[in-house]
């Protein structure tokens, strides 16, 4: 059984949704936790864990309020998170240039704090009128076999 956190940034909700749809896959084989305004200080970074952050984009290419203070806290205390694996999976809409740039950057941002790439980053089209859930779905079902204690 892994220890699971999903960090969850969204606005309008659909971010929290997805990490929902997420959890009820997850759970009953894994210890999952969501955390919908996640915060560094809750998160034992001494212990190795997987990280599936489940973001949005907002305005410009900007984090949803939710997620936001965490990715300051990132990037102002730079903590090792070489006990972390992480997955990410964004949510945007393609019309946009700043397509998915919320879910992009923080793949790079856990990236350069040395935490390992558990997956290629899940890109979701919300525009394309499908379910997120269903991407998502399809995304996580590819790689959880892979997940060992």
């Amino acid at each position: 059984m892994s220890n699971i956190s999903i960090l969850i940034g969204t606005m309008l909700g659909a971010s929290e949704y997805v990490a929902d749809h997420l959890t009820s896959i997850l759970e009953s084989e894994h210890q999952v936790t969501n955390y919908l305004t996640p915060d560094l200080n809750e998160l034992d970074l001494n212990q190795p864990q997987l990280w599936i952050v489940c973001t949005s984009t907002h305005g410009a290419g900007d984090f949803p309020d939710s997620i936001a203070p965490f990715v300051e806290q990132l990037t102002q205390q730079k903590p090792d998170l070489s006990n972390i694996k992480f997955a990410v999976c964004a949510l945007g809409d393609s019309s946009y240039d700043t397509f998915c740039q919320a879910g992009k950057d923080i793949d790079n941002l856990l990236s350069e704090l040395n935490a390992q790439r558990e997956t290629n980053i899940n890109l979701i089209d919300v525009s394309l009128g499908e379910l997120p859930e269903d991407s998502a779905e399809q995304w996580l079902l590819a790689w959880k076999d892979q997940l060992i204690d």
